[in-house]
Protein backbone atom coordinates (compact mmCIF):
# COMPACT_ATOMS: atom_id res chain seq x y z
CA UNK A 1 0.00 0.00 0.00
CA UNK A 2 1.38 3.42 -0.97
CA UNK A 3 1.46 6.53 1.22
CA UNK A 4 -1.21 8.04 -1.03
CA UNK A 5 -3.47 5.03 -0.42
CA UNK A 6 -3.05 5.48 3.30
CA UNK A 7 -3.91 9.17 3.22
CA UNK A 8 -6.98 8.52 1.09
CA UNK A 9 -8.28 5.64 3.20
CA UNK A 10 -10.51 6.78 6.06
CA UNK A 11 -10.10 4.76 9.23
CA UNK A 12 -13.36 5.43 11.07
CA UNK A 13 -12.61 4.93 14.75
CA UNK A 14 -13.35 5.89 18.29
CA UNK A 15 -12.97 9.71 18.21
CA UNK A 16 -10.40 9.46 21.01
CA UNK A 17 -8.07 7.49 18.74
CA UNK A 18 -5.77 8.64 15.96
CA UNK A 19 -3.73 6.92 13.26
CA UNK A 20 0.00 6.72 13.87
CA UNK A 21 2.90 4.94 12.20
CA UNK A 22 6.10 3.48 13.57
CA UNK A 23 8.97 2.28 11.40
CA UNK A 24 11.06 -0.86 11.89
CA UNK A 25 13.95 -1.13 9.42
CA UNK A 26 11.93 0.58 6.72
CA UNK A 27 8.66 -1.30 7.37
CA UNK A 28 5.81 1.01 8.38
CA UNK A 29 3.57 -0.30 11.13
CA UNK A 30 0.19 1.35 11.54
CA UNK A 31 -1.47 1.60 14.93
CA UNK A 32 -4.33 3.43 16.58
CA UNK A 33 -3.36 5.47 19.62
CA UNK A 34 -5.10 7.54 22.27
CA UNK A 35 -5.68 8.10 25.95
CA UNK A 36 -3.22 9.04 28.67
CA UNK A 37 -1.41 7.19 31.41
CA UNK A 38 0.63 3.97 31.28
CA UNK A 39 0.97 2.55 27.78
CA UNK A 40 -0.82 -0.65 26.72
CA UNK A 41 0.19 -2.12 23.34
CA UNK A 42 -2.35 -4.46 21.71
CA UNK A 43 -1.24 -7.08 19.15
CA UNK A 44 -3.90 -8.96 17.15
CA UNK A 45 -3.74 -12.38 15.54
CA UNK A 46 -5.02 -14.05 12.35
CA UNK A 47 -7.32 -13.08 10.73
CA UNK A 48 -7.73 -9.72 12.39
CA UNK A 49 -6.51 -6.14 12.71
CA UNK A 50 -6.33 -3.50 15.45
CA UNK A 51 -10.15 -3.37 15.65
CA UNK A 52 -10.10 -6.76 17.39
CA UNK A 53 -9.47 -4.92 20.65
CA UNK A 54 -12.25 -2.33 20.36
CA UNK A 55 -14.03 -3.42 23.54
CA UNK A 56 -10.85 -3.49 25.61
CA UNK A 57 -9.68 -0.14 24.20
CA UNK A 58 -12.97 1.50 25.19
CA UNK A 59 -12.59 0.08 28.69
CA UNK A 60 -9.02 1.28 29.21
CA UNK A 61 -8.93 4.71 27.57
CA UNK A 62 -9.99 6.48 30.77
CA UNK A 63 -6.92 5.26 32.65
CA UNK A 64 -4.31 4.27 30.06
CA UNK A 65 -2.68 5.20 26.80
CA UNK A 66 -3.34 2.58 24.15
CA UNK A 67 -1.54 1.62 20.96
CA UNK A 68 -3.45 -1.02 18.96
CA UNK A 69 -1.30 -2.35 16.13
CA UNK A 70 -1.98 -3.59 12.65
CA UNK A 71 0.74 -6.21 12.42
CA UNK A 72 2.75 -6.35 9.21
CA UNK A 73 0.67 -7.50 6.27
CA UNK A 74 -2.65 -6.45 7.82
CA UNK A 75 -4.84 -3.43 7.09
CA UNK A 76 -2.72 -0.25 6.88
CA UNK A 77 0.68 -1.70 7.82
CA UNK A 78 3.30 -2.54 5.20
CA UNK A 79 3.47 -6.08 3.80
CA UNK A 80 7.09 -6.65 2.80
CA UNK A 81 7.75 -9.35 0.20
CA UNK A 82 9.55 -12.51 1.27
CA UNK A 83 8.69 -15.10 3.89
CA UNK A 84 11.83 -14.21 5.84
CA UNK A 85 10.29 -10.83 6.69
CA UNK A 86 7.75 -12.56 8.96
CA UNK A 87 10.18 -14.16 11.38
CA UNK A 88 9.47 -13.68 15.07
CA UNK A 89 12.52 -11.43 15.32
CA UNK A 90 10.88 -8.93 12.94
CA UNK A 91 7.47 -9.18 14.64
CA UNK A 92 9.07 -8.46 18.01
CA UNK A 93 10.95 -5.54 16.48
CA UNK A 94 7.68 -4.03 15.25
CA UNK A 95 6.35 -3.94 18.82
CA UNK A 96 9.53 -2.31 20.06
CA UNK A 97 9.22 0.29 17.29
CA UNK A 98 5.73 1.25 18.49
CA UNK A 99 6.93 1.70 22.08
CA UNK A 100 9.85 3.80 20.84
CA UNK A 101 7.54 5.87 18.64
CA UNK A 102 5.39 6.57 21.70
CA UNK A 103 8.52 7.73 23.56
CA UNK A 104 7.96 5.26 26.38
CA UNK A 105 10.45 3.25 28.38
CA UNK A 106 8.12 0.26 28.79
CA UNK A 107 4.55 -0.91 28.22
CA UNK A 108 2.00 -3.54 29.07
CA UNK A 109 1.96 -5.94 26.11
CA UNK A 110 -1.33 -7.61 25.16
CA UNK A 111 -1.52 -10.30 22.50
CA UNK A 112 -3.92 -12.82 20.97
CA UNK A 113 -3.17 -15.69 18.58
CA UNK A 114 -0.07 -14.69 16.55
CA UNK A 115 -0.10 -11.50 18.59
CA UNK A 116 0.08 -13.65 21.72
CA UNK A 117 3.02 -15.62 20.36
CA UNK A 118 4.70 -12.31 19.55
CA UNK A 119 3.92 -10.99 23.05
CA UNK A 120 5.52 -14.03 24.73
CA UNK A 121 8.61 -13.64 22.51
CA UNK A 122 8.75 -9.88 23.09
CA UNK A 123 8.64 -10.25 26.88
CA UNK A 124 11.36 -12.87 26.77
CA UNK A 125 13.64 -10.82 24.50
CA UNK A 126 12.89 -7.39 26.00
CA UNK A 127 12.25 -7.70 29.74
CA UNK A 128 13.14 -4.05 30.39
CA UNK A 129 10.48 -2.90 27.90
CA UNK A 130 7.78 -5.22 29.29
CA UNK A 131 6.05 -3.82 32.34
CA UNK A 132 3.25 -6.40 32.33
CA UNK A 133 2.09 -9.12 29.95
CA UNK A 134 -1.49 -10.06 29.03
CA UNK A 135 -2.01 -13.15 26.87
CA UNK A 136 -5.28 -14.21 25.24
CA UNK A 137 -5.60 -17.87 24.15
CA UNK A 138 -1.96 -18.62 23.45
CA UNK A 139 -0.16 -21.05 25.74
CA UNK A 140 3.48 -20.31 26.46
CA UNK A 141 5.38 -21.76 23.46
CA UNK A 142 7.61 -23.97 25.60
CA UNK A 143 4.67 -25.33 27.59
CA UNK A 144 2.83 -25.99 24.33
CA UNK A 145 5.87 -27.77 22.90
CA UNK A 146 6.02 -30.00 25.96
CA UNK A 147 2.31 -30.80 25.61
CA UNK A 148 2.71 -31.69 21.91
CA UNK A 149 5.36 -34.26 22.85
CA UNK A 150 3.19 -35.87 25.54
CA UNK A 151 1.85 -39.30 24.53
CA UNK A 152 -1.85 -39.06 23.81
CA UNK A 153 -1.86 -35.28 23.45
CA UNK A 154 -4.34 -33.76 21.01
CA UNK A 155 -2.46 -30.48 20.56
CA UNK A 156 -0.32 -31.53 17.62
CA UNK A 157 -3.38 -32.80 15.75
CA UNK A 158 -5.20 -29.52 16.46
CA UNK A 159 -2.50 -27.78 14.42
CA UNK A 160 -3.09 -29.92 11.30
CA UNK A 161 -4.71 -27.01 9.44
CA UNK A 162 -1.46 -25.05 9.56
CA UNK A 163 0.11 -27.57 7.14
CA UNK A 164 -2.32 -26.36 4.47
CA UNK A 165 -1.61 -22.71 5.31
CA UNK A 166 2.12 -23.26 4.74
CA UNK A 167 1.66 -24.62 1.22
CA UNK A 168 2.59 -22.44 -1.73
CA UNK A 169 -0.46 -20.62 -3.07
CA UNK A 170 -2.61 -21.28 0.02
CA UNK A 171 -3.59 -17.60 0.00
CA UNK A 172 -5.55 -18.15 -3.22
CA UNK A 173 -8.17 -20.10 -1.27
CA UNK A 174 -9.00 -17.06 0.87
CA UNK A 175 -10.68 -13.74 0.23
CA UNK A 176 -11.54 -10.67 2.25
CA UNK A 177 -15.29 -11.22 2.40
CA UNK A 178 -14.96 -14.82 3.56
CA UNK A 179 -12.48 -13.86 6.28
CA UNK A 180 -14.79 -11.06 7.41
CA UNK A 181 -17.77 -13.40 7.51
CA UNK A 182 -15.79 -15.87 9.60
CA UNK A 183 -14.84 -13.28 12.21
CA UNK A 184 -17.72 -10.80 12.32
CA UNK A 185 -20.30 -10.72 15.10
CA UNK A 186 -22.67 -8.19 13.49
CA UNK A 187 -23.14 -6.15 10.31
CA UNK A 188 -20.96 -3.29 11.53
CA UNK A 189 -18.00 -5.49 12.37
CA UNK A 190 -18.46 -7.45 9.12
CA UNK A 191 -18.12 -4.25 7.10
CA UNK A 192 -15.10 -3.13 9.11
CA UNK A 193 -13.36 -6.46 8.71
CA UNK A 194 -14.11 -6.71 5.00
CA UNK A 195 -12.72 -3.21 4.46
CA UNK A 196 -9.55 -4.00 6.40
CA UNK A 197 -8.95 -7.38 4.80
CA UNK A 198 -9.30 -5.92 1.31
CA UNK A 199 -6.40 -3.64 2.22
CA UNK A 200 -4.42 -6.55 3.65
CA UNK A 201 -2.06 -9.02 1.99
CA UNK A 202 -3.25 -12.62 2.38
CA UNK A 203 0.11 -14.00 1.23
CA UNK A 204 1.70 -12.08 4.10
CA UNK A 205 -0.83 -13.63 6.49
CA UNK A 206 0.24 -17.12 5.37
CA UNK A 207 3.90 -16.16 5.76
CA UNK A 208 3.43 -16.06 9.53
CA UNK A 209 2.74 -19.80 9.38
CA UNK A 210 5.43 -20.54 6.80
CA UNK A 211 8.16 -18.78 8.74
CA UNK A 212 7.05 -19.78 12.27
CA UNK A 213 5.39 -23.22 12.09
CA UNK A 214 3.48 -23.62 15.35
CA UNK A 215 3.91 -27.40 15.28
CA UNK A 216 7.69 -27.18 15.08
CA UNK A 217 9.48 -28.03 18.32
CA UNK A 218 10.21 -24.91 20.36
CA UNK A 219 13.12 -24.21 22.66
CA UNK A 220 11.95 -25.82 25.90
CA UNK A 221 14.38 -23.88 28.09
CA UNK A 222 13.73 -20.22 27.27
CA UNK A 223 14.61 -17.32 29.52
CA UNK A 224 11.86 -16.99 32.16
CA UNK A 225 9.36 -14.16 31.74
CA UNK A 226 10.10 -11.56 34.42
CA UNK A 227 6.91 -9.49 34.05
CA UNK A 228 3.69 -10.40 35.86
CA UNK A 229 1.36 -12.28 33.53
CA UNK A 230 -2.42 -12.21 33.16
CA UNK A 231 -3.57 -15.00 30.88
CA UNK A 232 -7.06 -15.64 29.51
CA UNK A 233 -8.07 -18.90 27.90
CA UNK A 234 -11.42 -19.69 26.30
CA UNK A 235 -12.04 -23.34 27.08
CA UNK A 236 -13.89 -24.00 23.82
CA UNK A 237 -10.87 -23.15 21.67
CA UNK A 238 -10.48 -26.05 19.19
CA UNK A 239 -6.98 -25.03 18.07
CA UNK A 240 -5.01 -23.94 21.15
CA UNK A 241 -6.06 -26.44 23.77
CA UNK A 242 -6.25 -25.76 27.48
CA UNK A 243 -4.05 -28.81 28.20
CA UNK A 244 -1.13 -26.78 26.82
CA UNK A 245 -1.36 -24.43 29.80
CA UNK A 246 0.08 -27.12 32.05
CA UNK A 247 3.57 -26.32 33.28
CA UNK A 248 3.46 -22.64 32.34
CA UNK A 249 4.78 -21.77 35.80
CA UNK A 250 8.13 -23.33 34.86
CA UNK A 251 8.69 -20.43 32.44
CA UNK A 252 7.64 -17.51 34.63
CA UNK A 253 9.62 -15.61 37.27
CA UNK A 254 6.74 -13.39 38.44
CA UNK A 255 3.10 -13.89 39.32
CA UNK A 256 0.72 -15.66 36.94
CA UNK A 257 -3.01 -14.91 36.97
CA UNK A 258 -4.90 -17.45 34.86
CA UNK A 259 -8.55 -16.85 33.91
CA UNK A 260 -10.19 -19.77 32.15
CA UNK A 261 -13.48 -18.88 30.47
CA UNK A 262 -16.26 -21.39 29.76
CA UNK A 263 -18.47 -20.62 26.76
CA UNK A 264 -15.62 -18.82 25.04
CA UNK A 265 -13.63 -20.05 22.06
CA UNK A 266 -10.47 -18.83 20.38
CA UNK A 267 -11.56 -15.18 20.65
CA UNK A 268 -12.64 -14.76 24.31
CA UNK A 269 -12.17 -10.98 24.05
CA UNK A 270 -15.01 -11.13 21.48
CA UNK A 271 -17.06 -13.91 23.09
CA UNK A 272 -16.98 -12.50 26.63
CA UNK A 273 -15.81 -8.90 26.11
CA UNK A 274 -17.03 -7.43 29.40
CA UNK A 275 -15.41 -10.17 31.46
CA UNK A 276 -12.10 -9.81 29.64
CA UNK A 277 -12.13 -6.00 29.72
CA UNK A 278 -13.13 -5.69 33.37
CA UNK A 279 -10.57 -8.26 34.45
CA UNK A 280 -7.84 -6.46 32.51
CA UNK A 281 -8.81 -3.14 34.05
CA UNK A 282 -8.87 -4.51 37.59
CA UNK A 283 -5.56 -6.36 37.17
CA UNK A 284 -3.84 -3.31 35.71
CA UNK A 285 -5.04 -1.18 38.63
CA UNK A 286 -3.07 -3.32 41.10
CA UNK A 287 0.59 -2.56 41.87
CA UNK A 288 3.16 -4.94 40.44
CA UNK A 289 3.88 -7.51 43.16
CA UNK A 290 7.17 -7.29 44.99
CA UNK A 291 8.64 -10.72 45.55
CA UNK A 292 10.80 -10.72 48.67
CA UNK A 293 13.73 -13.10 49.04
CA UNK A 294 12.89 -16.08 51.21
CA UNK A 295 15.22 -18.16 53.37
CA UNK A 296 14.15 -21.75 53.04
CA UNK A 297 15.10 -24.45 55.58
CA UNK A 298 17.55 -27.08 54.45
CA UNK A 299 15.18 -29.91 55.32
CA UNK A 300 11.68 -30.03 53.81
CA UNK A 301 10.40 -31.10 57.25
CA UNK A 302 12.22 -28.48 59.30
CA UNK A 303 9.78 -26.35 61.26
CA UNK A 304 6.93 -28.60 60.15
CA UNK A 305 4.28 -30.44 62.00
CA UNK A 306 4.23 -28.63 65.35
CA UNK A 307 7.86 -28.70 66.38
CA UNK A 308 10.93 -30.92 66.41
CA UNK A 309 9.38 -33.87 68.19
CA UNK A 310 8.45 -36.91 66.19
CA UNK A 311 5.00 -38.34 65.96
Amino acid sequence: MTDTDRLNTPNVTNPQLEDRYATNNGVKIHYMAGGSGPLVVFIHGFPDFWYSWRHQIDGLLATHSVAAMDTRGFNLSDAPRGVENYSMEHLVGDVAAVILNEARESATIVGHDWGGATAWAFAQANPSLTERLIIVNVPHPAAMSTEMKRPGSSQLGAFAYTHDFRQEGSERAMNADALAEFLARDDTSRDRYAEAFKRSDVEAMMNYYRQNPPDRAHDTSPRPITAPVLQFHGLDDPVLLADSLDGTWHHLAQTWTLVTIPRAGHWPHHDQPDLVTNTMRQWLSQPIPTLEPVERPDSPLSGCCGGSGGA
